[in-house]
């Protein structure tokens, strides 16, 4: 057999292994997200968590210098040699898949959330609509706590390094009522990439090969908290994005300040307004008057952030990421962002808000 050929077999059973793997959760949960995922990176993270600067980007940016130089190599040869260079290319790409599976993205198939709190999954838009009232008297009286004016938009009076170290808070506060979710061994770092990653329309990432959080830099401090507790999820083994998005407001909810709180209940509020569009356009209008003009103005903040970086850069790499979610089992792909909404109403069903 041509030695070429076997990388790019070894991604076609790595593919298949996955697949059969995500019908059995229950193995990955425990051999896997709580056997040996948790030291592995509890070693990344004490290693690397104190280095000021983001390792895994400065890696990133290595493996995509040789990379290009490797397509620069070789760009006279494509036409003569298009074999031999597809088959190195994928055989690239099947090691590249291979760590990412076993340091972190099998966690993408323990579990879910939904299961775990014995909740469900669907809503009705009557149940969104009664939710997304209780979130929006919940906003405005936190916001009403932090300014004195109700048209005055809320600016935290941290910097994110401040915002880094109090995100832990929220996490110690929530593993008291989920003990599975516990939080140790802090690495969470602004993105050496911000610029990069704010126009390809990112807020952050974790980078699975050094187990560091990474946040976008740039973006509007409100943002920068939830997006912090969202990364940290990732972080301690939580794969859909959805989960993430719950997991990373519940810290924030859970967090001792008020301003987290505030921070956490508006990010949900949008996103609640956001998913009564998707049932119905113009669903959400009649409800604009109740929220307080300053909470406006927090998401119009952040829409007019992303809106001025909007390129065709964007829509490449979210294509590609909603791909790659997908052929990670996650049938959503970027839909999950917004399904956590999902996980919220039905979690408050039977929890206290």
């Amino acid at each position: 057999m041509n030695r070429k050929l076997i990388l790019p077999l070894f991604l076609v059973f790595q593919l298949i292994g996955l697949k059969i793997l995500s019908f059995f959760p229950e193995v990955v949960e425990h051999y896997y997200s709580n056997g040996f995922y948790p030291p592995l990176v509890r070693i990344s993270r004490i290693t690397l968590g104190k280095i000021p600067f983001s390792v895994g980007d400065v890696l990133y940016c290595i493996a995509v210098f040789f990379l290009l130089r490797w397509f620069w190599k070789q760009r006279k040869t494509w036409k003569m040699k298009w074999k031999s260079n597809l088959l190195s290319f994928l055989g690239f790409v099947s090691v590249f898949y291979f760590f990412f599976n076993l340091m972190w993205g099998i966690n993408y198939l323990r579990i879910p959330m939904y299961v775990k709190l014995n909740i469900e999954r669907e809503y009705t838009p009557e149940e969104l609509l009664a939710f997304t009232k209780l979130m929006i008297v919940k906003t405005n009286a936190i916001h009403s706590q932090l300014v004195k004016n109700d048209t005055v938009k809320v600016v935290l009076p941290f910097n994110r390094e401040q915002i880094f170290e109090k995100t832990q808070n929220g996490y110690d506060n929530l593993v008291k009522a989920f003990p599975y979710l516990k939080y140790e061994n802090h690495s969470v770092k602004p993105s050496l990439l911000s610029t990069p990653l704010t126009y390809m329309g990112f807020g952050g990432y974790l980078n699975p090969f050094t187990n560091e959080a990474q946040v976008n830099n740039l973006i509007p401090l409100h943002n920068f908290t939830t997006t912090t507790g969202h990364e940290m999820a990732h972080q301690i083994g939580i794969g859909p994005e959805s989960e993430a998005n719950f997991i990373g407001y519940m810290a924030t909810i859970y967090n001792d300040d008020i301003y987290f709180r505030y921070c956490g209940y508006a990010y949900a509020l949008r996103y609640c307004l956001g998913n009564m569009e998707n049932f119905k356009e113009g669903s959400s209008e009649e409800l604009i008057p109740l929220i307080h003009p300053g909470i406006l103005k927090n998401f119009e903040e952040t829409e007019k952030f992303w809106d001025s970086h909007q390129t065709f850069i964007d829509v490449i790499f979210h294509t590609f990421y909603d791909n790659f979610l997908k052929v990670n089992q996650q049938k959503d792909g970027l839909e999950g962002y917004s399904k956590f909404v999902g996980l919220m109403v039905n979690y408050y069903k039977t929890n206290k808000l």
